[in-house]
């Protein structure tokens, strides 16, 4: 199963000294709009997003149809098709993609441990 780039969520108490902090670690931004309350941090393949007040935990995000660099994927598996793939195998959803649709999409698996696992496809 295909599930595309891959990052981790941050739900973050204050942006700029979580950004200030993961700098220091080699990140550097590539995206967002810290006034709207969140920015992406990328450090070679590893992303990492930082979202204040959006949030209650932090989350697993899979993006099918794009590389580890936010690059359109040429094929990928439609995050439709994951999602039935994933109820098929008794995975319970909490939020799903309407089956129907096309283009972007998204649904939400909760781990038993309680993490949410978003697959957010953007294309």
């Amino acid at each position: 199963m295909e599930l595309g780039a891959f990052s981790i969520s941050l739900a973050v108490a204050d942006i700029a000294a979580s950004r200030d902090f993961y700098e220091q670690f080699g990140f550097e931004v590539v995206g967002g709009d810290p006034s709207e309350g969140w920015q992406i941090l990328r450090n070679g393949d590893h992303t990492i997003g930082l979202f204040q007040g959006m949030f209650e935990t932090n989350i697993l995000t899979f993006n099918p149809g794009w590389d580890s660099q936010a690059r359109p994927l040429g094929a990928f598996t439609d995050v439709r098709e994951l999602q039935r793939q994933l109820k098929a195998r008794g995975v319970q959803l909490v939020s799903e993609a309407d089956e129907d649709g096309t283009g972007p999409a998204s649904f939400v698996a909760i781990d038993p441990d309680g993490n949410p696992v978003l697959v957010d496809q953007h294309v």
